[in-house]
């Protein structure tokens, strides 16, 4: 089997460069591009990449890349890749997504049904077993995807399964929650440091809160999971409890944390309690059901981060230019501390009151948002 692979790591669209930043602190070459990092590594690269990647969606194996302007043309170029290497007798190899863009190629399903035609071609061919006896897929799963963009042709090997952002803490999430690699992507693009107080007013299922803490104690945020590939047989099942007990040793349960979630929902917080407890965190956690309007501190440089409920999320249009504006009023006074708002409200700025210093465009799903970032006015204690 492979020893070395090419990989990706693929993110949501404004969140490429803070992937390949974690995938630089790993200590490994990238390449950044639309939608994914570039790598390359071995099953031990698979393995921490999987566990300790906060803003990244899947890590997966590149198979092959070539040009596919036919059909003819995709099946000879999936059956000439090396499926022995990947593939044991008796695997199961659902072609499970097809994604053509801006290419000759686009009926999907056919390109799915195409590429799973060439694999068992190849594997039949492989494993000298004769065609119309169809293989017996019974054993480990490999979900194989395939994308053809501009007439390329990428195909690769999911080694994630459920994606990274289900770190397996969420209890409930209420309505309309952000994904927890997005909290964790926006907290890393903050000027958030483990020294600063950190509040997030409208916590709801507690997800900033969560993941600050992950990041401020160092715990790796897929520890608590398994991942796909794990159950592949030719993984070595010691070097990927290796990784694991290397990942929970870098952790820091003792440093001390400043960390607060309010939200004026009493459900809510219950459902966040709930979710912190799952997480080993509700001891490192402050949650409080509290009305935003009533956030006041006496703590300096701390770091607001909140993702308020907007037009698409739960509230309607006069209860969110109300909430907005209350913000900018609450916030307001709080003059050492940075802001960090997320929302689809192109109109924001004018209802919270003030310009953001900066503006970053990222994805909630498929809904396009800004990340509003106020940054706070540093201060010492000593000019207080």
């Amino acid at each position: 089997m492979k020893q070395t692979f090419n990989l990706i790591a693929t993110a949501a669209a404004g969140l490429e460069a803070v992937v390949g930043r974690e995938i630089k602190d790993l200590g490994i070459e990238r390449q950044v591009e639309n939608g994914r990092v570039r790598f390359q590594g071995d099953i031990t690269t698979v393995a921490q990449t999987n566990l300790w990647l906060r803003a990244a969606d899947r890590i997966k194996i590149v198979v092959g890349e070539f040009p596919a302007r036919t059909f003819e043309e995709l099946f000879q170029g999936v059956f000439a890749l090396d499926w022995e290497n990947y593939l044991p007798l008796g695997a199961k190899f659902p072609v499970a997504k097809a994604k053509c863009v801006r290419s000759k190629l686009h009926n999907e399903p056919s390109v799915q049904a195409i590429t799973k035609k060439a694999i068992v071609k190849k594997l039949q061919s492989y494993f000298h077993r004769p065609e119309g006896v169809p293989l017996q897929e019974t054993g480990a799963e490999f979900r194989i995807e395939i994308s053809i963009h501009k007439n390329q042709a990428m195909v690769m090997i999911d080694t994630t399964g459920e994606s990274l952002f289900k770190r397996g803490y969420r209890t409930d999430k209420g309505g309309a929650p952000i994904k927890e690699n997005m909290a964790a992507a926006i907290i890393m693009l903050s000027n958030w440091y483990p020294d600063k107080p950190f509040i997030d007013p409208t916590c709801g299922s507690g997800t900033f809160c969560i993941e600050a803490a992950m990041i401020g104690m160092n715990i790796a945020p897929g520890f608590n999971r398994d991942f796909a590939f794990e159950a592949w047989p030719w993984v070595d099942k010691e070097l990927v409890e290796a990784v694991r007990e290397e990942a929970d040793s870098k952790a820091n349960y003792d440093i001390e944390l400043d960390i607060m979630g309010t939200d004026i929902d009493s459900r809510m917080i219950e459902v966040a309690k709930n979710n912190a407890l799952e997480a080993g965190l509700a001891d490192v956690i402050k949650l409080k059901q509290m009305r935003l309007q009533d956030l006041k501190t006496d703590k300096i440089n701390g770091v607001i981060i909140s993702n308020p409920p907007y037009g698409e999320r739960l509230l309607d249009d006069k209860a969110v230019d109300i909430l907005y504006n209350e913000m900018g009023q609450t916030f307001a006074p709080l003059r050492t501390w940075s802001k960090f708002i997320l929302t689809s409200d192109e109109n924001f700025e004018q209802k919270y009151g003030t310009v953001a210093d900066k503006k970053r465009k990222l994805y909630n799903g498929t809904l396009r948002v800004d990340l509003y970032q106020y940054f706070g006015q540093r201060v010492k204690r000593s000019e207080m």
